[in-house]
């Protein structure tokens, strides 16, 4: 299904139904995604797939996701960029249960993942930063600091008040795709 749309590793789409499955089943009890149905679950992963469109991920190295939730888009990511080592970042314990739960179902090597927030960790050279629906723009760059160097990414998955998010910023692209944003911004000064 998506390896139709993108370059992906075998055994992608495979990866994608064993993860729907998962989600659902979860979700039953846990609640831990708006996706309540098949095609909603593949919604999210395209959602969360569109950026290797334009990303250069064979210069992405170490990545990590902020806010992982049920996976979307850090776990995705990492199912289709098997040699960046992803670290999925998610405070909320049935989420991060989950991840661990996926992970382990999906073989992920490349995935760890921390129930801790971002802003309590002990930061880390990183190639990307990722994150989707957690917080504003300037917010996010705030709390994932000690993981910014002048090389990294940060790709964060907006709405339709991107282009109030970005005021003063610099550096910066926006890809759209419907109804959603994809901010790209690289060269980040923070202090």
């Amino acid at each position: 299904m998506f390896e139709k749309y993108y370059k992906l590793p075998s055994g992608f789409d495979e990866n994608c139904e064993k993860f729907s499955e998962i989600i659902l089943k979860y979700n039953k009890i846990h609640n831990i995604t708006g996706a309540k149905t098949k095609q909603k679950i593949f919604e999210n992963i395209e959602d969360s797939l569109y950026p290797i469109t334009f990303l250069e991920t064979k210069k992405i190295k170490k990545a990590i996701d902020v806010g992982s939730g049920a996976g979307f888009p850090g776990l995705v990511l990492a199912m289709a960029m098997q040699n960046t080592s992803f670290t999925l970042f998610e405070p909320i314990a049935k989420k991060s249960s989950f991840l661990h739960l996926a992970k382990s179902v999906l073989s992920l090597e490349n995935v760890m993942i921390s129930t801790a927030r971002v802003e309590q960790t002990k930061g880390f050279e990183t190639d990307l930063i990722s994150s989707r629906a957690l917080s504003d723009t300037k917010t996010l760059i705030n709390l994932c600091k000690s993981y910014i160097t002048p090389s990294t990414t940060l790709l964060f998955y907006k709405g339709q008040s991107v282009n109030e998010e970005v005021d003063g910023l610099k550096n910066y692209k926006i890809y759209k795709k419907e109804m959603r944003n994809y901010l790209v911004l690289k060269d980040v000064n923070v202090d």
